[in-house]
């Protein structure tokens, strides 16, 4: 049955999607148990449960695993993800591990720290006090803001020197993490960026390389279900430190506005009628961004400033996603409006954030790698 023909009643549709639905939580689930679990569970019993208190819950005697129905069906995917690997941690400590003192004990713990899940009760939203960025270390996003809405400037010269600055502070920044031990332990997190979309265009790839390169995070494309829509699409995930993410954050929106408004400018400009190059000339605009970064990072290297990784962030990564599978985009389009749109992306210039302040903010569905 397609989506078009189970909306021919309301009744039919709810059954249909919900069938489809509780079917999507078991194949999530078998992907979970064998890239973080090593197949070691059977598969559990599946329920969509009538609850906002919880996201889901686990239930020994019964092998169940209940999602809330409210949930899984309005809130982003990526969260129902979170909350079956949460549960099956639950399922491992019992079936596997014969069981914890308590529900959320050492070894649920040292079951969830393995494996980069969050420990915490189902239910805790993900920007609560225990994974908001310490108000110390978001200083620097604070200043990093400030010299962003100075690159606002109508001085080319001018914004480019702020924009340039706002860069080193962070690299430099970063750098000064790795040397001080004790700051260089704070735990990693989460983000998950965007809104799903059902092929990862050549641009938006290109953006996800960007952030890995220039921004002090790890990214990858995590495959999500769309329940309304009965449809799989990809969303951005990036995985690094709480100021790391809201600059990350900060930029992916930043970026993906400006090279689609930077579109609109050229179609105008060049009288175009069709949107046929778009995909060719977002994606030279953001090589573009990304060459002109690179050329200031390279002037930032032979001062002496190197970045080579965060080692605590490749390890919270790999926790996350120990079989990762590595896919090819395409990259076929128009060769000129690639160009130009390469020539577009290098006068992009980094500035105020999108929200309109220069106060840092906590990045939404920023979630701990407790």
């Amino acid at each position: 049955m397609t989506a078009s023909e189970a909306q021919g009643s309301r009744g039919a549709l709810s059954a249909w999607l919900e069938t489809l639905l509780v079917r999507e939580l078991a194949a999530e689930w078998d992907q979970i148990n064998w890239a973080l679990f090593g197949e070691a569970m059977r598969r559990p019993i599946f329920e969509l449960a009538d609850t906002t208190a919880l996201l889901g819950s686990w239930r020994a005697k019964e092998r169940t695993i209940a999602i809330s129905r409210e949930a899984a069906t309005t809130r982003p995917w990526a969260e129902t993800i979170e909350t079956i690997k949460h549960e099956a941690a639950h399922q491992y400590v019992d079936e596997v591990l014969g069981g914890d003192a308590t529900p959320h004990g050492p070894r649920f713990r040292e079951v969830c720290h393995a494996r980069g899940i969050d420990a915490r009760a189902a239910g805790s939203s993900p920007t609560d006090g225990e994974s908001a960025p310490d108000s110390a270390r978001m200083r620097v996003v604070a200043r990093v803001q400030k010299l962003l809405a100075l690159a606002e400037s109508s001085n080319q010269n001018e914004a480019e020197l702020a924009a340039s600055t706002a860069q080193r502070i962070m690299l430099k920044y970063n750098l000064d993490l790795q040397r001080d031990e004790a700051a260089a332990a704070t735990e990693c997190a989460y983000l998950w960026l965007g809104e799903p979309t059902g092929r990862v265009q050549p641009h938006q790839r290109a953006l996800a390389m960007l952030l890995l390169e220039h921004f002090f995070v790890q990214v990858i494309w995590i495959r999500v279900y769309r329940p309304a829509e009965a449809k799989h699409g990809s969303v951005l995930e990036v995985c690094g430190r709480p100021e790391n993410l809201a600059m990350a954050e900060y930029v992916h929106q930043f970026v993906s506005r400006t090279v689609e408004r930077l579109w609109r400018e050229h179609k105008r400009a060049a009288n175009l009628r069709s949107d046929r190059d778009r995909r060719s000339f977002l994606a030279g605009a953001v090589e573009g961004l990304s060459d002109k970064l690179q050329a200031q990072r390279d002037d930032a290297k032979r001062e002496g400033l190197v970045w080579v990784g965060d080692a605590a962030v490749r390890d919270y990564y790999r926790r996350r996603h120990p079989r990762i599978v590595s896919t090819g985009g395409s990259s076929s389009g128009s060769h000129t409006a690639y160009t130009e749109g390469k020539s577009a992306g290098k006068t992009i210039v980094l500035s105020r954030p999108v929200h309109g302040d220069s106060t840092p903010s906590t990045p939404r569905a920023l979630t701990s790698g407790k």
